[in-house]
């Protein structure tokens, strides 16, 4: 196998700053490898991530369910399940890969990436899928649950916030429909930031007037949060 030393550079400065001491080191070379480099290198006898890609999304849900079971023993089936496929979706797997620089440290073709490949969540989300698989192989599942569990708690919380700002939006819509026996109604202000990570503004009016606005990853966020700020300034507290 010939990989590209500027690449093997940044795999081994990529993996110290995970505090990560691989005992095979090709398992991540390989895990950080994405099948457009292939595409373009056909010369270069290379295996893709997409494998481990696979193993590492089996590790995950059984980490994430080993987690949630622990973490709420009182829960049923049903609420953990819906837990469990929020917290490894694409859209929050690429977030965390995001924090940890695997954009950065994967090896690509360059039409892939030209094409903004280093931010595009389905490579982000894999390409972490993958190093967990690589991890798992080569130090086993403590390793791996120690690359996530972190990560579990913040989505847990996240969720649980996402949660109650949905029962903002339907309480404000509850007062909105008792006192005027009107409706609510979201307008989109203002789209910020590169198309990968975007904020949206949204406002809450009932007929023409603004209640409150709120800012948010996507527009149901946004109008969450939205609808969170009408509530407080109107001094309708959570029963």
């Amino acid at each position: 196998m010939s990989y590209p030393s500027t690449f093997l550079d940044s795999t081994a400065a990529f993996l110290a700053h995970l505090n990560i001491q691989p005992r095979t080191i090709d398992l991540f070379h390989q895990a950080l490898t994405h099948r457009s480099y292939l595409n373009e290198h056909s010369e270069a006898p290379l295996p893709d991530n997409e494998r481990l890609e696979f193993l590492g999304d089996a590790v995950l849900a059984f980490l994430a369910a080993r987690w949630l079971y622990a973490r709420l023993p009182n829960e049923r089936e049903g609420t953990l399940t819906r837990l469990r496929a929020g917290m490894v979706g694409n859209e929050r797997l690429a977030q965390y890969a995001a924090e940890l620089g695997i954009g950065a440290a994967l090896l690509m073709g360059k039409g892939e990436e030209d094409g903004g490949g280093r931010a595009r969540t389905r490579n982000l989300s894999g390409a972490f899928e993958a190093l967990l698989g690589a991890l798992y192989l080569d130090q086993g599942m403590d390793a791996a649950y120690a690359l996530v569990e972190d990560w579990f708690e913040r989505a847990l919380a996240a969720m649980q916030r996402d949660h109650s700002d949905k029962d903002a939006r339907s309480r404000f819509q509850e007062w909105s429909q008792t006192a005027l026996g009107k409706t609510p109604r979201y307008q989109v202000l203002s789209m910020t930031g590169p198309e990968h990570a975007p904020l949206f503004t949204v406002a809450a009016f009932i007929d023409e007037q603004c209640y409150g606005t709120g800012s948010g990853s996507s527009k149901r966020s946004a109008a969450q949060a939205a609808a969170q700020a009408a509530l407080d300034q109107l001094g309708i507290t959570e029963e």
